[in-house]
């Protein structure tokens, strides 16, 4: 899958802190920025793949896979 969101990060002490715009709920650290961002990226694979599994418990109808490339 090939989307692009936006990481907007901050660095708190020794810390980065990453949050993403199209996901809030998603969020990283790291010591570096490179750490912040791949800590990030794993926050919204996980929170998508909790709330793709959440969906699909409650379809009752045809189910199909959206590619977004």
């Amino acid at each position: 899958m090939d989307l692009k969101l936006t990481a907007e990060i901050h660095r708190d002490g020794e810390w980065f802190v990453g949050f993403c715009q199209e996901v809030p709920e998603a969020n990283g650290q790291g010591r570096t920025p490179e750490e912040c961002l791949q800590s990030l990226k794993d926050a919204v694979l996980l929170l998508m793949e909790d709330r793709r599994e959440d969906a699909r418990r409650r379809v009752t109808g045809d189910v199909r896979v959206l590619e977004l490339a």
